[in-house]
């Protein structure tokens, strides 16, 4: 069925998680700006502040860390449901910003 949106557990636990690290890190869902540059850094792969986040204790970076891991996790999910019959996985609200913005910024030059 072409076009048909998916939501499955896996997407709503997904989504959970990221409105979770959302919340402790102050993230505002719908201020694009914030979002897009959160998204730079979770393309950026910066593997050296994700290892200084917890080898210092880093609350705020290790959760930042997990925001990248779970954002990796998200757009494997969709690309998985897009090799199916026109099967759309998405999350909710917080899902579909960060989505946009990944994929923004993937694009960007």
């Amino acid at each position: 069925m072409a076009g048909f949106e998916f939501f499955s557990e896996e997407t709503r636990a997904l989504e959970q998680q990221i409105v979770r690290l959302g919340i402790a890190l102050g993230i505002d869902w719908s201020d694009e700006a914030q979002v897009r540059e959160l998204a730079r850094g979770a393309l950026s792969g910066s593997a050296d502040n994700i290892h200084d986040a917890v080898k210092h204790v880093d609350y705020p970076g290790m959760a930042k860390a997990e925001l990248f891991a779970v954002a990796a996790l998200m757009l494997r999910v969709m690309e998985k449901s897009a090799q199916g019959e026109g099967v759309m996985a998405h999350g909710g609200p917080a899902w579909k910003a960060f989505a946009r913005a990944l994929w923004a910024e993937h694009g960007s030059p």
